[in-house]
């Protein structure tokens, strides 16, 4: 069994900065890709970034790069999200994803999840 936890999220207002953290615990495994995900209310959960076993590739969302970094502690099967310059269009439900193979886009290349953190941005 794996576990996926994400911390870090929180009210902010416009402009501000939040930075996620999530750690995968559990079974003994080496997590390949991580990546961020999103969901606001009514609307289908996107990718937002994505970064490779060794942390050497990484990828962007259009609509977050440039204001958002993902980095990742491999040896303690952790990543992070730094997330710079909030809009309220930001606001959503952050997921952290965990492969054992490679990274992607896609939901469907990931096989584990967490809970997920509430972020929310005010104008």
């Amino acid at each position: 069994q794996v576990q996926v936890e994400e911390s870090g999220g929180g009210l902010v207002q416009a402009g501000d900065s939040l930075r996620l953290s999530c750690a995968a615990s559990g079974r003994t495994f080496s997590s390949g890709a991580m990546g961020w995900f999103r969901q606001a209310p009514g609307k289908e959960r996107e990718f937002v970034a994505a970064i490779s076993r060794s942390g050497g590739v990484v990828e962007y969302a259009d609509y977050v790069k440039f204001r958002f970094t993902i980095s990742r502690d491999t040896a303690r099967n952790a990543v992070y999200l730094r997330m710079n310059s909030l809009k309220p269009e930001d606001t959503a439900v952050y997921y952290c994803a965990v492969s054992t193979t490679s990274m992607g886009r896609r939901r469907e290349s990931y096989e584990y999840w967490g809970q997920g953190t509430q972020v929310t941005v005010s104008s």
